[in-house]
């Protein structure tokens, strides 16, 4: 019997699937109500029950392992419980599963004796399970109904595939996004009821997990029917940003608190207390919105059920450097995947007294951004090339309303002219010459329902312009060689490091495109202008120790910290992020200490040549005062703020060596060598 169902038995399955196969329709009565809409779905699908699969829906290795590494972080708080529940049932010839939104099985656990029965019905990773691949199954059936199932025996579509029990249960990201399925398979014969209770606890372990690693930073609001209960896995969970607003939530507090997932991130605690909380009195909502952890508070839901509601204050996830230039960072293993996953973006509150943990500039395009793309808003990221626009970008993206969906980016400026519009809108079979047989969806189809990414949208050619403005205003796109046009919806993020305001006074870009991209422009500011580099250092080394699998860096050289932080970085994080990633690679597997002699000899060279150029200054941390003009001049990249005095400063500190003053100076040989022609720089040289 599937639990909260009526009870199926094998001649009303048999009669039911005759009826099926005869006639094409069900009788209603013979089978409940979800396995008639997955069987009738499955048919739709054009797949047969008595067939087999001449080719099974499995993807490449190269696909597997790109889906593995797009899912590192679901994959990360799964195993642990995977593992767990493996435990649980070890020799009882069962296998666990885990798959994507997809339906593709990215890892599983099982019995030798199980497993070999397994792999004929391509119960494996790489297998793709969906209901139009598989029919009816529990995996496929819950990505289909967004709730947990048991597929029994014969229920599967498949008859091949009926020698299996399997349970599954959704899983669901703090954005209410579904990330996957946990799924327990075993033979049919040896089903026990309880393996449904155990998938589904599992499944809500697994979700806590994901809550709890991506809101470490936010103020967290336990819930609970009883005061016990707090910090147990029946417990809900609502994350506040430092502003209030309401950032993530798992199920249960989904549930209880009548929370929409469209809603997270796009409401604030005292907008959510008109709803489910209602009767909260304002000073209870600000009490909580400040707490930094303790006494229980008691509320009502919708007036009727007491819940209790307990704060968690935000934990720390960047360490920050002293006020002494000489100290060095540490870079806290503890944290490095947690870094690692994030990327150097603004996280959540810093406790009160702290220099900031991010740049208050970034932290701010990040929350605007945040709001506004909950609502569909198309947002335009600027900033110098290297400023971290696409990790913006695909953050934004992994906790939007849109996760778990396509994010697919595309480089205006890297492809040619003449391809850019078949990669774009995609192509019809032998719609030129070159074309593949079985035609292109292009990018703009393929991110379908989630996010398209134009990066460097201003190096876009005029007439492409034209044609991503249609696609934008009639939400439809007309492939190459195509007559009809296909709708399409996906939320649109530009990027570019160009001031489009000034390509439109030139005619190289269009002002009704640029109002239709622009629903609100964020800047990323230079890493030279940063105020958070004490921050982003040890971000970054977790980042690639985590990538590398070595141990974290614990700490940096005092003088070579110095000379980082003085640096211009005209690549900004992304010359930063290649310095360290050599630096680390060069460092010996035992050691966690960074010093000049695992640099690049060039790298190491120019910021010990720089570093003697400017008089020593102390560093005053994360919140120091901009420096002034005497001292940014040499790192300055933009040549038309720099002076004679300073160019001659270079020229002498470089002893004449050109090649090397452009170097310092963040510019080209040949672009210096004009600014001295147009200033009559002969005096300079």
């Amino acid at each position: 019997m599937r639990p909260n169902h009526l009870p199926v038995t094998s001649p009303q399955l048999q009669r039911a699937r005759r009826c099926l196969l005869e006639t094409g329709d069900l009788p209603l009565g013979l089978v409940d109500d979800t396995l008639q809409r997955s069987w009738q779905r499955s048919q739709h699908a054009g797949i047969s029950p008595l067939g087999g699969l001449g080719e099974p829906p499995l993807c490449s290795d190269g696909e597997l392992r790109r889906a593995v590494a797009a899912e590192h972080d679901f994959l990360a708080q799964a195993r642990p419980v995977m593992d767990f529940v493996f435990d649980q049932m070890r020799d009882s010839g069962s296998l666990v599963v885990l798959a994507n939104a997809r339906g593709l099985l990215l890892h599983s656990l099982g019995d030798a004796d199980f497993l070999g029965r397994a792999e004929r019905v391509s119960l494996r990773p790489g297998a793709l399970w969906h209901e139009s691949d598989r029919g009816t199954n529990a995996i496929g059936t819950c990505l289909a109904e967004s709730r947990a199932v048991v597929i029994h025996g014969a229920e599967h579509y498949l008859e091949r595939n009926g020698f299996l029990t399997c349970s599954a249960a959704p899983v669901f990201g703090p954005r209410g996004q579904l990330r996957g399925v946990l799924d327990i398979s075993g033979d049919h014969r040896g089903h026990h009821p309880h393996t449904f209770a155990l998938v589904r606890s599992a499944a809500r372990m697994i979700e806590d997990r994901l809550f709890h690693a991506r809101h470490a930073g936010d103020r967290v609001l336990r819930l609970h029917p009883l005061a016990e209960g707090l910090g147990g896995v029946g417990e809900g969970l609502l994350a506040l940003s430092e502003d209030g607003w309401v950032v993530g939530a798992n199920p249960l507090a989904q549930q209880w608190l009548g929370l929409a997932a469209d809603r997270i991130g796009a409401c604030t605690l005292e907008q959510l207390t008109g709803t489910g909380l209602g009767l909260w009195p304002p000073g209870r909502v600000r009490v909580l919105q400040g707490s930094r952890g303790g006494q229980p508070l008691h509320a009502r839901l919708d007036g009727t059920e007491r819940v209790v509601i307990q704060a968690r204050a935000p934990t720390p996830t960047t360490t920050h450097g002293g006020s002494d230039a000489s100290r060095p960072i540490r870079a806290q293993a503890t944290t490095a995947q947690h870094q690692a996953e994030q990327g150097a973006l603004p996280h959540g509150a810093q406790e009160p007294g702290q220099p900031p943990a991010i740049d208050p500039r970034v932290a701010d395009a990040f929350s605007r951004a945040r709001r506004v793309q909950a609502q569909g808003i198309a947002l335009l990221i600027q900033g110098e090339s290297g400023t971290g626009k696409e990790v913006l970008a695909r953050r934004l993206h992994k906790e939007g309303p849109r996760a778990g969906k396509p994010f697919v980016a595309v480089n205006c400026a890297a492809l040619p002219e003449q391809l850019i519009e078949a990669e774009l809108f995609g192509y019809v079979g032998g719609a030129f010459t070159g074309a593949r047989r079985e035609g292109s969806p292009g990018r703009i189809r393929e991110a379908h329902g989630g996010t398209l990414f134009l990066d460097e949208i201003g190096d876009m050619p005029l007439p492409l312009q034209a044609r991503l403005l249609r696609v934008l205003q009639d939400k439809a796109v007309v492939p190459v060689g195509a007559g009809q046009a296909m709708p399409v919806d996906f939320l649109l993020v530009s990027a570019t490091h160009q001031r489009l305001k000034d390509a439109i006074a030139c005619g190289t870009f269009r002002a009704d495109l640029y109002y239709r991209l622009n629903g609100l422009s964020v800047t990323l500011p230079p890493l030279r202008e940063r105020q958070d580099f004490d921050a982003l250092l040890p971000e970054l080394l977790g980042r690639i120790a985590c990538d590398m699998g070595r141990p974290a860096i614990e700490s940096v050289h005092p003088g070579l910290l110095a000379a980082l932080r003085q640096h211009a970085w005209p690549g900004n994080l992304r010359q930063l992020h290649a310095l360290l990633r050599t630096a680390c690679a060069l460092l010996p597997a035992a050691s966690k200490d960074l010093d000049w002699s695992h640099l690049p000899e060039d790298m190491a060279e120019e910021l010990r040549a720089a570093d003697d150029t400017r008089p020593p200054q102390p560093f005053t941390g994360a919140a120091s005062h901009p420096p002034s003009h005497a001292d940014t001049h040499v790192g300055e990249t933009n040549l038309r703020r720099l002076s004679s005095q300073a160019i001659r400063q270079v020229i002498e500190a470089t002893q004449g060596n050109m090649s090397e003053a452009a170097r310092r100076l963040g510019i080209s040989r040949n672009t210096l060598y004009r600014w001295l022609r147009k200033s009559g720089g002969n005096d300079l040289a």
